[in-house]
């Protein structure tokens, strides 16, 4: 496909077609998700296409079987405007024989599950896609792999010309796939379409429930000026009192904050909860995140200027760009990221979790030796908490950096990557 960007989650779906009969794939809207797809389909059908968007669903009313009718893999795309397609979909995959049959793409706004019959446990697979990482989107040359830091390799080397400036256009910019084509003010507009496509359609689309676009610019704007941080939902509504003067009730922000959810723009981090050699006790509360750092620069009306000039808002929403990019790598590994943070405020902003049981532990930093030497022994001092006669010792300890220039071991075992260096 012309001016295709290959993508990470590329050969997990090819993998997942070898062995299940239909793949979901789902995840927040303009991704990638369906441009992704039709690179691994031999047929598809647009329930959503003008010229036949009618017939198709006087079809899935009276015949769905016909519109499944295709070579495969066969592409089901906005498969949620005929929600009757999954039952069938499932049916068909029960009552043919092998594996990737169909691919089901769509809105990021769920389908009607009343006219849904059966889970699809076992026949249809899941799987979630995020905006781009850097080493997606040709940001980050990808001369460190975050698999091969498990095996915990004696040096790694790195060089990263990406400076100051134009990590604030990275992060504006986001992992949008379309804004990747673009330079300056036409890749920083896709954001902010984004955020005014949210607020004043899909965060109602979502559950059906009407809300209030102003609302939800409030609730996305305190959100924004939180991420990276546990703040609870009391400091939310305390957050849009005192800043934007307006007093929005606990049951408000809940509400507008599970729809975002829904439609996959909030993400949060889970807590880590390891074995420790002390009793300390370890914060249980999730770190805020969006999916994307863009959504919280046009949130708050921002550009990369803004950054520049607020290193602290900066070191937030940089934070908020490497969760994402770990999470695009981790998942790739088999894994996922998780946040560890105790009682007395230690913590660790990422925790790269693998399903057989190996992990590494990374903080994020802005940029600055200072800052970096902070970091590692940060790291280290969660090193030694840990009781390593009870689980495994963690296979690394990294500082993801911004501006630093080279990826290099430190003496004392601490890998130190620019994000613009790093893959999966």
């Amino acid at each position: 496909m012309e001016n295709y960007k290959k993508r990470i989650i590329d050969p997990m779906l090819a993998q997942r077609l070898k062995n299940k009969g239909a793949i979901l794939v789902e995840g927040a809207k303009w991704c990638g998700k369906t441009t992704m797809c039709e690179t691994h389909a031999e047929s598809v059908l647009y329930m959503d296409n003008p010229d036949t968007v009618d017939q198709n669903l006087e079809l899935a009313g009276i015949s769905p079987k016909t519109l499944l009718l295709g070579k495969n893999p066969r592409l089901i795309d906005e498969w949620q405007l005929a929600p009757k397609l999954w039952d069938t979909v499932r049916y068909e995959v029960d009552h043919r024989q092998g594996f990737g049959h169909f691919i089901l793409t769509g809105s990021s706004v769920p389908a009607d599950l009343s006219e849904i019959h059966h889970s699809g446990t076992g026949r249809i697979a899941r799987m979630k896609m995020r905006p781009m990482s850097l080493y997606e989107s040709e940001d980050s040359n990808g001369s460190v792999s975050l698999g091969a830091l498990f095996s915990s390799p004696e040096s790694i080397e790195g060089v990263s010309n990406t400076d100051l400036n134009q990590l604030a256009f990275l992060v504006c910019r986001g992992g949008w796939p379309l804004s990747t084509f673009l330079d300056g003010e036409d890749a920083l507009v896709q954001a902010r379409d984004y955020v005014d496509g949210v607020v004043n359609s899909d965060i109602s689309r979502a559950d059906g429930v009407k809300r209030n676009p102003e609302i939800a610019k409030l609730i996305l704007r305190s959100y924004s000026r939180h991420q990276g941080t546990s703040a609870s939902i009391a400091t939310i509504c305390e957050d849009i009192k005192a800043k934007d003067a307006l007093d929005v009730s606990s049951a408000t922000v809940i509400s507008y904050l599970n729809a975002l959810r829904t439609i996959f723009v909030v993400e949060d981090s889970s807590a880590w909860s390891p074995n420790l050699r002390s009793k300390t006790a370890i914060r249980t509360s999730e770190t805020r995140y969006f999916v994307d750092p863009s959504i919280a620069a046009a949130s708050l009306g921002i550009g990369p200027g803004d950054l520049v000039n607020d290193l602290e808002s900066f070191g937030f929403l940089f934070e908020t760009m490497c969760i994402r990019d770990l999470r695009v790598y981790a998942e790739s590994l088999d894994g996922e990221i998780k946040h560890f943070r105790t009682k007395e405020n230690l913590e660790c902003d990422a925790v790269i979790h693998l399903r057989n049981g190996n992990y590494g532990l990374a903080e994020i930093k802005l940029g600055g030796s200072k800052l970096i030497e902070e970091g590692a022994k940060n790291l280290k001092k969660i090193g030694s908490l840990l009781d390593t006669t009870k689980m495994k010792a963690p296979s690394f300890l990294m500082v993801i950096s911004g501006t630093t220039s080279y990826a290099y071991r430190r003496e004392d075992g601490v890998y130190v990557v620019p994000i613009a260096c790093l893959k999966n």
